[in-house]
């Protein structure tokens, strides 16, 4: 199982001597019911936009410049985030695969056929991992401050590449800033500086406002009981309208309000985009994969991403779920296989290939994620679009405001680089902050990992010599 689960709950061979357990597929059902029930409606629906600053630009790129079948894509990675979500019960992300998205961006040879096969044997290698049982090794190697710098590496890398969007106006089919965004307009900074300062608002930082609404409820019964022994009500009705506002704003959907916006005004850019919208879903078909195409594949596109696949994908994500849900738990060996698994099946029908990611995660609950009904949501609305729309819906999304999408991904990779505040001496900040300064100049999570682990070994050595403890 991927999530920890209730002894109650679990398969009754398992329960030695309670005859009362339930029978395996209702529990299972069970299970799979209290993961996708939502905490509260409106959060989870604007946790499910979380994700999407990450998802809509590297997909719309690939579409436009590789003729990526957006809905296959659709259809495919619909299908992914409901089972993950069903599994897991917490809104693990479903996002393109990063490098091979680079490699076939900056290459004009890296077509359909490379894209497949690199996500192909990605997949392929961390499913072997994952059945084996060689994945949890990897986890339980891999220390804290190692993981943290690669998440803050990522975290930072969203936050400048949100910048970029939010600041430059962008050619998507070949990934490339422009010249600078005008203030005004339909995609102006404006409207960028606009939806920062409302999410802000509404957000915050995160979770100290649903803390102080918590302690505005244990404030309110001890305010009853001193008014009961005669306080004034005074002081009451003064923080009335403040209680009010802690109660209602984590209930407002602001990735949900900027998302609807930004669609509005695609339309409204090129409202002729609505009559060139197409019923009915792209026509799928299986990839031709050359012997040619196997090799670059895994030369450009599965050498580079294998690493940031193990280390961002599965060791941060994990680490990063213990976290924000403990009582959740997704073991390394489960998260490799269900990743692996989606793409040895979507990638032979052309869709892009997928990874769970930390950034999505950390994305997800900023806006409010905390359930797998978060991501099943956004699951089904994939699939409505895929299977209503197909591969036409490419008309309406190119014209997104690639703004309110760095806005959204600017969130994402602040959220994600906050996961590094935890480290609490020195030694681990060092290791920590090698890895990220590594990872960011090399472009390379697998040299920051390399570096990070090497100044590790070296701490604990000196620690040893010298007798002392390293914390």
């Amino acid at each position: 199982m991927a999530t920890t689960v209730n002894p109650a709950d679990a398969d009754p061979e398992a329960l030695a001597g309670d005859t009362r357990a339930k029978p395996p597929m209702r529990s299972l059902l069970g299970h799979a019911r209290d993961n996708l029930a939502f905490r509260s409606v409106w959060s989870e629906l604007n946790g499910a936009m979380g994700d999407l600053g990450t998802y809509i630009p590297i997909v719309l790129s690939l579409a436009l410049s590789r003729h990526l079948d957006l809905g296959t894509t659709l259809i495919f990675t619909g299908i992914y985030n409901t089972v993950t979500g069903v599994i897991y019960g917490v809104p693990m992300p479903v996002q393109p695969m990063k490098s091979i998205a680079a490699a076939a961006l900056s290459d004009p040879s890296f077509a359909i056929p490379e894209i497949m096969a690199a996500g192909i044997l990605t997949s392929g290698f961390v499913f072997f991992l994952g059945v084996t049982r060689l994945m949890q090794l990897v986890y339980w190697f891999v220390p804290l401050p190692v993981v943290r710098g690669i998440q803050l590496a990522q975290g930072l890398n969203f936050a400048m590449a949100a910048v970029k969007y939010i600041r430059y106006e962008q050619d998507l089919a070949k990934s490339k800033s422009m010249g600078r965004r005008p203030w005004t307009g339909l995609d102006g900074l404006i409207l960028a500086i606009a939806a920062i300062c409302f999410i802000l608002l509404v957000n915050g930082a995160g979770d100290p406002v649903r803390g102080a609404v918590q302690n505005e409820d244990r404030g309110g019964e001890t305010r009853t009981e001193i008014q009961e022994a005669g306080h004034d009500r005074a002081q009451e009705t003064k923080n009335g309208w403040r209680s009010f506002i802690r109660r209602a704003a984590p209930a407002i959907p602001s990735a949900v309000i900027v998302f609807v916006l930004g669609v509005a005004f695609a339309v409204a850019r090129h409202p002729a985009a609505v009559r060139e919208l197409r019923a009915g879903p792209s026509r799928m078909r299986v990839v031709r994969i050359s012997r040619e195409a196997w090799k670059q594949g895994f030369i450009k596109g599965a050498v580079p991403q294998i690493p940031l696949s193990v280390l961002n994908s599965v060791v941060a994500v994990c680490k990063l779920t213990r976290d924000l849900f403990p009582e959740k738990e997704a073991s390394a060996t489960s998260v490799s296989v269900t990743m692996g698994a989606m793409n040895l099946v979507g990638c032979w029908f052309g869709a892009m290939p997928c990874c769970h990611g930390a950034g999505g995660l950390a994305g997800q609950y900023k806006f409010g994620g905390r359930s797998g009904g978060c991501v099943a949501a956004l699951g089904a609305l994939k699939l409505v679009l895929g299977l209503a729309l197909g591969g036409s819906m490419l008309r309406v999304l190119v014209q997104f405001p690639a703004g309110l999408l760095g806005v959204l991904l600017l969130f994402a990779g602040i959220e994600l680089a906050m996961a590094a505040r935890d480290m609490s001496s020195k030694a681990e900040a060092f290791v920590m902050l090698l890895c990220t300064a590594v990872s960011l100049v090399g472009s390379s999570a697998a040299l920051g990992f390399l570096c990070g682990m090497i100044a590790h070994g070296l701490l604990m050595l000196r620690a040893s010599i010298m007798g002392v403890r390293l914390s």
